[in-house]
């Protein structure tokens, strides 16, 4: 499988090309009619977070965090918002289908990248037969500083 490929360094390249630093604090989603309020079959494999604070003047108790995530066939990541919390993702394996909290629904399949500014509040759904595996960035606050 190439979740046990891929390198950290890889999943740092892969994002880092594709994502702009940006502040923010971490936010609570509102409830999206019909979403799920729980995680089903969603596992983040590999994690890496940088302290932007020792790196950037006024990004102090920020962080920029980079995931290897993956979705079962049937599983799902529950509603969330990004509000103060800029994302980019890439697709690395299946598809995943995000429903945004406006009723749009739109399928990434592997190959294809997204993300999700400070409007977007949305959830995941795997309906593929494979897992959905991908590589999420994210600045957010955190909350141990």
């Amino acid at each position: 499988m190439f979740v046990n490929r891929l390198t950290n360094g890889t999943a740092i390249l892969v994002v880092t090309t594709a994502f702009g630093i940006a502040p923010c604090v971490a936010a609570d989603a509102p409830l999206v009619q019909g979403a799920p309020a729980n995680n089903k079959g969603f596992e983040t494999i590999k994690k890496q977070t940088v302290d932007l604070g020792s790196e950037i003047p006024g990004m102090e108790s920020r962080q920029l965090r980079i995931r290897l995530l993956t979705i079962e066939p049937g599983g799902h990541i529950k509603v969330h918002s990004h509000k103060n919390r800029p994302a980019a993702f890439y697709v690395i394996q299946g598809a995943t289908t995000i429903i945004y909290g406006d009723g749009t629904v739109k399928r990434f399949p592997a190959g294809t990248m997204g993300y999700a500014n400070k409007n977007t509040v949305h959830w995941h759904r795997n309906n593929e037969k494979e897992p959905a595996v991908f590589v999420a960035a994210d600045i957010f606050q955190s909350e141990k500083m």
